[in-house]
């Protein structure tokens, strides 16, 4: 394993079996090793192997957000009063308890983090902001940016 925890190096079976995978994580065992020319316990093995080192973190099921009517995307710039591993942390574990917060990143530059939250319009949004964001420890400054529209997104790497 590298130093980042991943198998090195990923061989070209490694790799199509990942991409297989990642567009359509339902596909039987059976499916994958045919279409990488495995037996299924061999391709088992491989998916196994790759679970444990990490390489494959989970499998999930993708929902639209439109069709749960949260169609609105949102994306907070936050910055703390003190850059200290502590508030870091206090700061993290409570971001962690607000259900439309879809991501959250540690940023280098202008502000500290960035949020990213669906929700479903801008009522919505006052309700988090009143109920989450204003509450989150060691926030100086908030700033929210409202996406007008996806321009490409997607969950795959390409291998």
């Amino acid at each position: 394993m590298s130093e980042q925890g991943a198998i090195s190096p990923l061989d070209s079976v490694d790799r199509a079996i990942l991409n297989l995978l990642q567009d359509d994580g339902r596909l039987p065992n059976i499916d994958v090793a045919e279409k990488v020319g495995l037996s299924p316990s061999a391709c088992l093995r491989r998916v196994r192997r790759l679970e444990d080192a990490g390489v494959i973190a989970g499998f999930v099921m993708l929902v639209d957000q439109h069709k749960i009517g949260r169609p609105v995307d949102v994306f907070v710039e936050i910055s703390l009063d003190s850059q200290a591993e502590a508030k870091l942390e206090e700061f993290e574990r409570a971001v962690a308890d607000c259900p439309e917060v879809m991501s959250c990143h540690l940023m280098a530059g202008e502000y500290d983090y960035i949020l990213h939250l669906a929700v479903a319009d801008m009522f919505d949004y006052e309700r988090i902001h009143k109920q989450y964001l204003s509450r989150l420890p060691s926030v100086a400054r908030l700033r929210s940016n409202f996406s007008i529209r996806t321009v490409y997104e997607t969950t795959k790497h390409e291998l």
